[in-house]
């Protein structure tokens, strides 16, 4: 498969994050200024294909499942890690599937960083705002789909062995003699 240019590339994976933060926090508005208000006043959830899929509020101050509930700050931390070595490592990618993936991965992180770090009861300890639930599963967010969705994309990206970059791309960048011929 040949390679994109890197400028494309990360445009895409820039354009993918911004995307899934976006559409993320607009639909957590529209959770906290609709579904709030009528959890909290028990009216229940919106059921929109019976069972399947209904739309309530919670907040979550874990991870995933609402493992570490308590332990907010570490998820924070980790999400910012992860996040840095995303855009760092961003520069050197020239796969745009693996742009998409890493994209949605960081938009998904950063979402989910936006509530920790914004919302109470202070920054870095705030809840994440989700309202999606589905049966017998925890109640997530957009940022959450992104997450397992970028996940499974990697590891279907990994598994049929997609490279990251064009090893002729990195030689090429490299070779100061391929550079004085452009």
């Amino acid at each position: 498969m040949p390679s994109a240019p890197r400028s494309r590339v990360l445009a895409v994976l820039l354009a993918t994050a911004a995307g899934i933060v976006v559409v993320d926090q607009l639909t957590k508005v529209w959770a906290v200024a609709v579904m709030q208000p009528r959890i909290e006043a028990g009216d229940g959830p919106i059921y929109l294909l019976g069972p399947l899929l209904r739309l309530t509020y919670t907040e979550n101050s874990g991870a995933a499942f609402g493992f570490g509930a308590g332990y907010t700050w570490v998820f924070t931390t980790v999400a910012v890690i992860v996040g840095v070595v995303i855009i760092r490592f961003s520069r050197t990618i020239t796969s745009l599937p693996w742009a998409l993936a890493l994209g949605g991965l960081l938009g998904g992180l950063l979402g989910n960083l936006i509530d920790r770090l914004t919302r109470p009861p202070s920054p870095g300890m705030g809840s994440v705002v989700d309202f999606i639930g589905l049966p017998n599963f925890p109640i997530f967010n957009v940022a959450d789909m992104s997450i397992t969705f970028a996940s499974i994309g990697m590891i279907f990206l990994a598994w049929r062995g997609v490279p990251l970059t064009d090893e002729a791309d990195d030689d090429e960048a490299h070779d100061p003699a391929a550079e004085g011929e452009r």
